[in-house]
This record gives C-alpha cells, sequence and structure tokens, in this order.
C-alpha cells in the first residue's frame, strides 16, 4: 500500500487492529442515529454511557502514553461521539420522547 511515497506494510495483526479500531470507534454510532430518528432514550442506560466514555477516556490516555496515533484518534471520535449520545439524552429525556 502506498502512502504520500512511502511503502507501508501491513501485517495480519496490524489489519485485525486498524479493524478493530474501525468497529470500536463506531459501536455508539447506531444509537446516536436511532435517538436522532426517534427522539427516544428513556431505554438508553446512563450507566453504559458512563461506562463508554470512561472506556474511550483511558484509551485515548493509554494511547497519548505509548505514543499510538491510531489509538489516540479512534477513541477521541470514540469519546466525541458518545458526548453526542449523552446531549441527545439530555435534551429528548426533558420532551419526553417521540410515543
Amino acid at each position: 500500500m502506498l502512502a504520500i511515497g512511502r511503502r507501508i506494510d501491513l501485517t495480519g495483526t496490524d489489519m485485525v487492529g486498524y479493524t478493530a479500531t474501525a468497529v470500536g470507534t463506531c459501536i455508539m454510532l447506531p444509537q446516536v442515529i436511532k435517538s436522532l430518528r426517534t427522539k427516544h432514550v428513556q431505554d438508553l442506560s446512563a450507566l453504559m454511557l458512563t461506562l463508554y466514555l470512561a472506556n474511550c477516556a483511558l484509551w485515548f490516555s493509554y494511547g497519548i502514553m505509548l505514543p499510538a496515533k491510531p489509538v489516540i484518534v479512534a477513541n477521541a471520535a470514540g469519546f466525541a461521539i458518545g458526548v453526542i449520545q449523552v446531549l441527545l439524552k439530555a435534551r429528548y429525556r426533558r420532551r419526553g420522547g417521540v410515543s
């Protein structure tokens, strides 16, 4: 694979790692999309959201300590997605959602 004039050799382990990173970053996206469409968030666990945000923050910190750019980027994006879900939960909980 070529990237900016240099060759990048990815091993099977690298491919699994990057795939897992992509999947992990997108875990909350279906819930965000559903919350936006239905405006129903009452069944969404606040504990799950808290744990998701804590997980992203811890992995982000770990990525900085290593340093490992893919871990940093993926978990910064995951944290942002999680914050969006928390904001949707706060917004639509007050409205009572759509029946």
